[in-house]
């Protein structure tokens, strides 16, 4: 006689189910939600790593593209299943942000108190928080942001840190990733017991990021280093795929089947065409580099070039001052068609004094109907409005602009982030065929073409950018670009929520 002597078919296939969902997180989601998890063949593999976790196997790095489901699988998926085998032991999971650590704490909890008592497991009654509960067991979980301690909760079972970067502007800043670094080896890892393992589960952003750091202190298994990693780019780079791949091959998707090859590649081409270059290499691909290439290059120039533009709906100048420790100026005009595309038309960028280029931006404005002029306002303040009103009225009295001629807008601009930032969104709405050149402005090409970080400051560069994030609106839905950067523009009159460029907008001023 078995210890299942008298169970009944149905009662055997569930004891079944509930067993086959310890053999892995995976098999875990399959059991907690029947017909809404899918494994694909990603997945399989992140689970069988995940499961593989012990004294003698205790660091691992997963880096895939975004929305692939690792967060589920390695955050939730994950605690439950650990506890489930060892209902003792005390978790931390660790984010960008405690809210999102929290919430992630949250949706364990919740798998535990509705489905926990399958697996023995049962919530302690008193106060507890969605970040900090414990199981009667001993065991239970603590959630944290990166940055937040963790005194007086020791790790006991496994370590858990799930995108420890915000985004790019944060992975890009040397002083946040020393942030993110001091954390990780103060904090985090002072908090393990021995033998503990670690999971760092992150899509990468930099060469210096936490990924990039680890490996770099602690290396690789395959090069006889401490960390296992389960690294899978969207596209297949390499003959020894851990998925099998051949090199181009797509990444599967939770989304779709993983025999729909052609629907995978046409998902992940997509993501490619809509993304920097810099963004597909290190996002995508997890190969980060440094940003030193071109924004954009002499073929996608020469294609944005268009000898019979669209008829213009609102014509506008866009200034980057002299002034900051340089003497150019960046002055460029353009348009938007009625199309919804932004045209170029004309580049006056030069060495002039702080006293010349109010009046060069006016006369440009003049010259092109313009009704507004965008400029920014770092170095200058709120003089840079006042300079361009008088320089107006100084060009009016002298009769190079009429008398009677209507004085354009005037936006102040505030540059919030770096260069390079602020240029990359909108060198996508050139590859894009957002941004188009209505003449040849040789100049202004060449800039687009070879600027790089740390070199001169891009006047042309800046004073485009903030043309389109003053013209440029989605198709869809006629608001201000969005981007990766999430920038705001505040006008006047309200708040717009926009990326391009990563500027905002101050208070508009009409010219008297």
């Amino acid at each position: 006689m078995t210890g299942y002597a008298g169970y009944t078919d149905t009662e055997l296939h569930a004891e079944a189910r509930r067993l086959a969902a310890l053999q892995d997180p995976a098999m875990m989601g399959l059991y907690l939600h029947p017909g809404a998890y899918r494994v694909r063949a990603h997945t399989r593999l992140i689970a069988a790593a995940l499961a593989e976790l012990g004294p003698d196997a205790d660091r691992l790095l997963v880096t895939t593209p975004p929305q692939i489901g690792k967060s589920v699988l390695v955050s939730e998926l994950l605690p439950v299943w650990w506890l489930a085998r060892r209902p003792a032991d005390r978790i931390a999971i660790a984010s960008y942000a405690g809210s999102l650590a929290t919430k992630k704490a949250r949706a364990v909890r919740r798998l535990a108190a509705d489905r926990g008592a399958e697996f023995g497991l049962q919530l302690q009654r008193g106060e507890q928080t969605a970040y900090d509960w414990s199981l009667t067991s001993g065991g239970g979980m603590r959630a944290v942001g990166v940055g937040g301690g963790l005194t007086g909760h020791p790790i006991t079972g496994i370590g858990i840190v799930d995108d420890p970067h915000k985004d790019r502007r944060e992975a890009d800043s040397a002083l946040m990733r020393e942030h993110v670094w001091d954390w990780w080896s103060s904090v985090f890892l002072s908090r393990l017991r021995p033998g503990v393992p670690v999971v760092l589960c992150m899509t990468r952003w930099h060469p210096d990021d936490l990924a990039g750091r680890v490996l770099a202190h602690e290396g690789t298994t395959t090069d006889g280093g401490r960390w296992r990693v389960v690294h899978l780019p969207a596209l297949a780079t390499r003959e020894d795929d851990p998925l099998g791949r051949a090199p181009g091959e797509p990444l599967t998707h939770p989304a779709l089947a993983d025999d729909e090859r052609e629907r995978l590649l046409a998902h992940w081409h997509d993501k490619r065409r809509t993304s920097t270059p810099r963004d597909w290499g290190a996002l995508y691909q997890g190969d980060p580099q440094p940003p030193g290439g071109a924004l954009l290059t002499h073929s996608e120039m020469a294609a944005a070039y268009c000898p019979t533009p669209a008829e213009p709906v609102r014509r506008a100048v866009a200034v980057d001052p002299s002034g900051g420790g340089r003497d150019t100026a960046g002055v460029v005009a353009g348009y938007l068609g009625a199309d919804q595309r932004l045209y170029l038309t004309h580049d006056r960028t030069r060495r002039m004094p702080s006293d010349q280029w109010a009046r060069e931006a006016c006369a440009l404005a003049a010259e092109t109907d313009a009704t507004l002029i965008l400029v920014e306002k770092n170095y200058g303040g709120d003089m840079v409005t006042l300079s361009i009103r008088t320089a107006w009225d100084a060009l009016q009295r002298e009769g190079t602009i009429p008398a009677d001629a209507m004085p354009p807008y005037v936006q102040p601009v505030t540059a919030r982030v770096g260069k390079l930032l602020r240029a990359e969104p909108v060198a996508q709405q050139w590859r894009e065929d957002r941004v188009r050149l209505a003449a040849h402005l040789p100049e202004l090409v060449s800039e687009w073409v070879s600027w790089q970080p740390g070199s001169d400051s891009p006047g042309r560069i800046d004073a485009s950018v903030y043309l389109a994030c003053g013209l440029l609106r989605a198709p869809s839905t006629g608001e201000a670009i969005s981007s990766a950067a999430g920038v705001s523009l505040s006008a006047a009159t309200g708040h717009v929520r926009t990326g391009l460029g990563a500027i905002s907008l101050g208070r508009s001023g009409h010219i008297r």
